[in-house]
Order: structure tokens, then C-alpha cells, then sequence
């Protein structure tokens, strides 16, 4: 077990295999276990390097948090811990928040980011009808609020993802407090964000944009492709759906390893 200090909370972190730095960054819920099926074939060429993102299970808060910054301060986490490993700049792939995580980054700390692979971003503004499904996130958050995580969860998964999507979240165990840290502070907040696309496009050349094969029609896929659009870029299409690396997680591994090997510039 390793953690590394930062302002305001103990980050929770663990590095796999050897070659050059990937950091992989999780969108609900959290925790670098979710990756655990395929850091052992990515850790064959790389020092895969998974995480706690700040407020989920062992990355403590022990300080004074700004929500109002907390996209800010995500990814000045993930530029401390990449400094903190000293092997960067770094391969950094981000799913869901994760990616919108991963694009802040980008952003804010250009010098730690070698490649970037944006994996779904809830990124509404990148979709026709984003105002339609920020309604649809505040639907949910009180729903939450009035019955419970469950209902509010059930609700969420069964207009946002894919059906394998869903099967798997059904099944899955919850961490209830990780659950309310997510509703709470990331819901409602993270996808309506305004991304810094000048900026981004400043970087496209280090950006491959990423999506599930079996996530068409749905909205992380549809913000992929619009980010993509808006980055000259077409989408690489991987294995599965938004969880495509728990759900086919040797395939989507094998398949984002190639991908790897051809876009380490």
C-alpha cells in the first residue's frame, strides 16, 4: 500500500509492471480496483500506475475540500502523483469523469501528459441535447435524495448505458459511502463542466479520443464523438461498452495495448 500527500487529502495508489508511465483514472466509483482485470496484461509494457481519486474509499480527506474547484483539484492530483512516481510524462487514460478528469489535466498540466486517452467523457456539452440530460442528472440526484441510492442508481444505469452496461452495475457490490460521495459532488457537477476545448485543441495531437463499441446511441459515446469532431480526430472504438475493461476486460486490454503501441509519440 503507498499514498502520497496532497492539499487536503492522502491519495490511496498502486504501480504495476515496468516501461513507461500509464496513469489510469476511474469515474464512478472511484477506486483503482475497477481496473484490476487489465492492469496485468497493461503492466507487461508499462508501469501502470491505478489510484483512489480524493474522497473514495482509501484516499482520505483530512483538510478543508473547495467544491467549487474539485475538477481543478482532481487533476492537480494526478499531476502530483505523476511527478511523485518520476517517470512522466505519462500515458494517462481517464473513463467517464475519469476522462473528464484526464482533459483537465491536460489542460491545467500539459508537461505531465505524453498521451491522452479520453475514454466516454459525460461531457454534455458536446452533445445536441446535453441540456436534456443535465435535467436528466438532477432527475436522478433527487431521486437519490427522496429514496436511496438503489432507485437512484437503477434509474441512472437503465437511460445511460448499454445493456451490458447495465447487467454488469446490477450485480456489482456498492460502496454506499462511495456512492454518496458520487452523488453528492460529481453527478450533477461533472458533466455539465465547460472544457477548455482552444486549449485542448492546442494538444490534439497527443488526444485519442475513445468509445465502446457497444455504447452507440448513448450519451458518453456521442460526447466522444463530438469531441472528436471538435478535434479533427476520429473515435478509436474499443471492446464492450462504458465498462467495456471490466466487462471484456482481456479484450478491451489487448485492444487498447495495440492501441498503445501505435500512438506512444
Amino acid at each position: 500500500m503507498s499514498t502520497l500527500e496532497v492539499h487536503g487529502a492522502r491519495l490511496y495508489y498502486e504501480t504495476h509492471g515496468s516501461g513507461p508511465l500509464m496513469v489510469v483514472i476511474s469515474g464512478a466509483p472511484g477506486v483503482a480496483d475497477v481496473y484490476r482485470a487489465v492492469v496485468q496484461h497493461l503492466g507487461e509494457h508499462h508501469t501502470v500506475a491505478v489510484y483512489d481519486r480524493r474522497g473514495f474509499s482509501r484516499s482520505r480527506l483530512d483538510g478543508p475540500q473547495d467544491y467549487d474547484r474539485r475538477l481543478e483539484t482532481d487533476a492537480d492530483d494526478v499531476e502530483r502523483l505523476i511527478k511523485h512516481l518520476g517517470l512522466g510524462p505519462a500515458i494517462v487514460f481517464g473513463a467517464s469523469s475519469g476522462a473528464t478528469v484526464a482533459l483537465e489535466l491536460l489542460v491545467r498540466h500539459p508537461s505531465v501528459v505524453r498521451t491522452l486517452i479520453p475514454y466516454e467523457p459525460p461531457a454534455l456539452r458536446l452533445l445536441p441535447d446535453g441540456g436534456k440530460w443535465a435535467d436528466f442528472f438532477s432527475e436522478v440526484y433527487d431521486v437519490y435524495r427522496r429514496e436511496g441510492i438503489e432507485p437512484a442508481m437503477k434509474t441512472f444505469r437503465e437511460r445511460t448505458f448499454a445493456p451490458s452496461d447495465q447487467q454488469h452495475m446490477a450485480r456489482a457490490p456498492r460502496n454506499d459511502a462511495n456512492a454518496a460521495y458520487w452523488f453528492e459532488h460529481e453527478l450533477r457537477q461533472y458533466p455539465p463542466v465547460a472544457l477548455d476545448l482552444t486549449a485542448l485543441a492546442a494538444h490534439a495531437d497527443r488526444i485519442v479520443p475513445a468509445a465502446g463499441r457497444a455504447s452507440q446511441g448513448y450519451p458518453c459515446y456521442q460526447a466522444a464523438v463530438g469531441l472528436a469532431r471538435y478535434l479533427a480526430k476520429d473515435v478509436v472504438e474499443l471492446p464492450g461498452g462504458h465498462i467495456g475493461f471490466v466487462t471484456d476486460a482481456s479484450r478491451f486490454a489487448a485492444e487498447l495495448a495495440r492501441l498503445l503501441a501505435g500512438t506512444m509519440f
